[in-house]
């Protein structure tokens, strides 16, 4: 493994690295480095949590000279605003020692604004696709001085519909550029992308986003219904020694409301939300309060799963069990980051079962499970939305029951003729015959 002090960095890079407390690179920033400086294209495939944003900032920087050109050299692309808005900050730390200047634009914001921040000339644009194309269609940007373009989190990009954005960029950007990628995992999309706009691009494959990280403890609880779930996570919570910093991750907008509305009864001053319906300040401010202490439980949706680098987080949750498996793997790589120990835990019904099975055979492993404590009040009551899936999944099985006992026999014969479509066809033919031909008839009618 080596250590930043001994790889090609100015020495403004190294006093940042070093006021960062950052000794040793992580495997993607040890193969990705040199790479980068050789200017070809470069594909990174890594687990979230293993620095791919160090990884692509340094060479980036290293390579950074001084100029006073108003149009940006450098354009790094990312899927959501809480990730732009973190690149930037890790940029501000990176270039401490140095001049450059870094802009950050994404949408939900005032365009007027960012006009402003890029007419007084930027050297890094950090953006995300829509907004950056917006801002490129009225003039306001000019990409024809980008030397080098980085996509991180490519295939997330993809999932919430940005090929369209990334496309049109791409026919705005020069020809001859260098173009980085990083990514969690590579999709049939991520290929179409590679094949379309990169030049022999060179891959790096680190830790399958199917490996987990062997710093990261993971257990498992069955659970018969929500507002059980709610009791069990209520239970854990209790214990502040040990859940010092919990993320606990749910399926969608209308559960994370009602849990945080639930868990508000008792852990109110330590509790905040984010999802996508929440306000840009609502969403900025609750993580920046999460990241600094302020606030010790953090109830999401995925808009966080992946890229955002949360400080020592202790624990995540996985309170609604997700149904791709590898949003699991990106859940928990929010714990265990910077080589730290880090602990999952996933709640799962008799519904869900199918989705924890999938992500044990992508991880080829089994996550330990833990009986509920007795302390957990296991009730009866159902959701709405779980009373009307058991409601259906109920009368199937009474119907299938009443099949199976009602002397169900086989068709008769007078049931198993094969229905001919064309019969009644065929039996008007023969009972209306066409005369041979019009000509002979109307003879016929004259002899008459």
């Amino acid at each position: 493994m080596s250590i930043f002090n001994e790889i090609n960095l100015n020495k403004q890079l190294k006093n940042a690295i070093k006021d960062l407390g950052f000794i040793n690179q992580t495997p993607i920033q040890e193969k990705t480095f040199s790479k980068i400086l050789a200017g070809n294209d470069l594909v990174g495939i890594s687990q979230t949590g293993t620095g791919k944003t160090i990884a692509y900032c340094l060479p980036l920087l290293q390579e950074l000279s001084y100029s006073k050109q108003n149009n940006p050299r450098i354009l790094i692309l990312l899927p959501t605003r809480e990730l732009v808005n973190q690149v930037v900050r890790t940029l501000f730390m990176l270039t401490k020692y140095v001049s450059c200047r870094i802009v950050g634009v994404y949408g939900g914001t005032n365009m007027n604004t960012q006009k402003i921040w890029l007419e007084e000339g930027a050297d890094i644009i950090v953006a995300t696709p829509g907004r950056l194309y917006d801002l490129a269609l009225c003039r306001a940007l000019q990409l024809k001085g980008i030397k080098k373009v980085v996509i991180d989190e490519v295939d997330i990009m993809l999932d919430l519909g940005f090929h369209f954005q990334l496309t049109n960029i791409f026919d705005l950007l020069p020809a001859k550029k260098q173009n980085i990628m990083f990514s969690a995992t590579m999709t049939e999309d991520v290929e179409i992308i590679i094949k379309s706009f990169y030049s022999k691009a060179e891959k790096i494959q680190i830790a399958l986003s199917g490996t987990p990280l062997n710093n990261i403890s993971q257990t498992k609880y069955a659970v018969p219904n929500y507002y059980t779930k709610e009791n069990l996570l209520s239970h854990i919570l209790k214990d502040k020694t040990e859940m010092r910093k919990v993320l606990v991750f749910v399926s969608s907008k209308r559960i994370a409301d009602r849990l945080y509305e639930s868990m508000s009864e008792h852990y109110i001053s330590e509790l905040a939300i984010i999802h996508s319906n929440k306000s840009q300040n609502y969403r900025f401010k609750a993580i920046t309060q999460y990241d600094e202490g302020k606030t010790r439980i953090l109830i999401a949706t995925d808009i966080i799963a992946r890229g955002l680098d949360l400080n020592k987080i202790s624990h995540v949750i996985n309170f609604d069990t997700p149904k791709f498996a590898e949003n699991y793997m990106h859940r928990i790589g929010r714990t265990g980051r910077a080589a730290e120990k880090g602990n999952s835990i996933l709640f799962y019904t008799e519904e869900e079962s199918k989705y924890k099975n999938n992500i044990e055979q992508l991880m080829n492993m089994d996550i330990p499970e833990v009986t509920l404590p007795d302390e957990v009040k296991v009730t009866q009551e159902l959701t709405a939305e779980e009373s009307r899936k058991r409601g259906k999944n109920i009368f199937r099985n009474i119907k299938k029951v009443e099949r199976e006992n009602s002397g169900f026999h086989e068709k008769k014969a007078k049931n198993m003729k094969v229905n001919d479509r064309d019969k009644w066809r065929k039996e008007r033919g023969k009972k209306y015959k066409k005369p041979k031909s019009r000509g002979d008839k109307g003879v016929n009618l004259r002899k008459k």
